[in-house]
């Protein structure tokens, strides 16, 4: 799984891992910089016929899941065997897609989550309210605003924002990825992010490699925003003095890029029952409260309210609420679908060309 989420790494080894052991599952976790180098691990492994890999289960989504579904890097049709797949909405879209690739059983849902941009009230009384707004605020208030290069995910869907923003809306743009559509949709893009590009941080003469490095300009009062796909981070970082008091989400009236991450099952794993034991439990109502819990990890939940058991009503009425984090029903008012994972690469190199070598 991706190393560079502190309270993630905490609940696995906290939470998740004596909950495996105590089902007879030796749990470790893995961290690793990129999604994608789990992936390539798992596709060399498949290219050499191994049977018994060394990857069992790995926190995925988006593209990754795409490319490996493509090459047959997952096992399907194991998560309807799991018992807590019956506490989940089989007709939510969210669960069933995965960045416009069907899920067909390859991966278990974990967590949703909602891109969230956050910012300093103090330094930013009057925030603006569109996405258009930002980046007119941005212009208007040079070198406080930057953003991760893509292909990190944070920046790379804050371009896809962009994208929908300059395009009037979501719904001017196909989520399957068609080459025709890139063409007439992505020059409004590059000419958005191109004026932009000298009001940014440093003029734009470089750009945070990280969200990571990004939330440590924000902390350190070099810009006045900072983005997440897991808002739940904000309030840790808060309460904890890293992040300024006044921090804020801000609330986009065209609402803003939701979706989830799951759990799969490398095809080359020698432990496929245990790797289900770990994904069944990670869905289980006790697990998903506590991954929940604002001092755990705030992760937003993929189970159905409406199919909880009296014991997961009462686990999820006793989670505290955030002072910083609004709740998932209003952080995903008006949630923008992702487009389809083709979409993703393709974005990143236009970037790469157009706005950082800036041909």
């Amino acid at each position: 799984m991706y190393g560079g989420d502190t309270q993630g790494n905490a609940y696995v080894d906290d939470y998740l891992v004596p909950a495996a052991a105590k089902e007879g599952v030796t749990l470790k976790r893995v961290p690793v910089a990129d999604t994608k180098d789990a992936l390539n691990r798992v596709l060399t492994e498949k290219q050499s016929g191994t049977t018994a890999g060394q990857v069992d289960l790995v926190w995925v989504n988006g593209d990754n899941f795409g490319t490996g579904k493509a090459a047959g890097a997952w096992a399907c049709g194991w998560t309807s065997l799991l018992p807590n797949m019956g506490v989940t909405n089989p007709s939510d879209p969210l669960l069933s897609e995965d960045f416009g690739t069907p899920v067909d059983g390859c991966e278990a849902p974990w967590s949703k989550a909602q891109f969230t941009i956050a910012y300093n009230s103090a330094a930013v009384p009057g925030p603006p309210k569109t996405l258009a707004g930002l980046l007119d605020w941005v212009k208007e208030h040079p070198g406080r605003f930057t953003y991760p290069a893509p292909p990190d995910f944070t920046g790379s869907v804050l371009t896809r924002e962009v994208l929908y923003s300059v395009s009037g809306g979501y719904t001017n743009v196909p989520l399957a990825f068609d080459q025709g559509a890139f063409d007439r949709l992505t020059p409004a893009l590059v000419t958005e992010l191109q004026d932009l590009k000298p009001s940014l941080w440093r003029e734009g003469s470089t750009y945070p490699k990280s969200s990571r490095e990004l939330n440590a300009l924000y902390a350190g009062g070099q810009v006045d925003f900072t983005m997440t796909y897991g808002p739940a981070e904000l309030t840790k970082l808060v309460t904890d003095g890293t992040f300024p008091a006044a921090t804020k989400v801000l609330a986009l009236d065209e609402g803003t890029v939701g979706n989830a991450s799951f759990l799969a099952i490398p095809s080359t794993s020698g432990h496929r029952s245990a790797a289900m034991v770990v994904a069944n439990l990670a869905l289980s109502e006790e697990q998903q409260a506590r991954k929940a819990d604002p001092g755990i990890w705030g992760q937003f939940p993929v189970l159905n309210p409406g199919a909880l058991s009296p014991e997961g009503r009462a686990l999820f009425g006793r989670l505290p609420s955030s002072p910083v984090v609004p709740g998932y029903e209003v952080l995903s008012k008006n949630a923008n679908p992702e487009l389809a994972a083709a979409w993703v690469p393709a974005l990143d190199e236009l970037w790469r060309r157009q706005i950082l070598a800036g041909k």
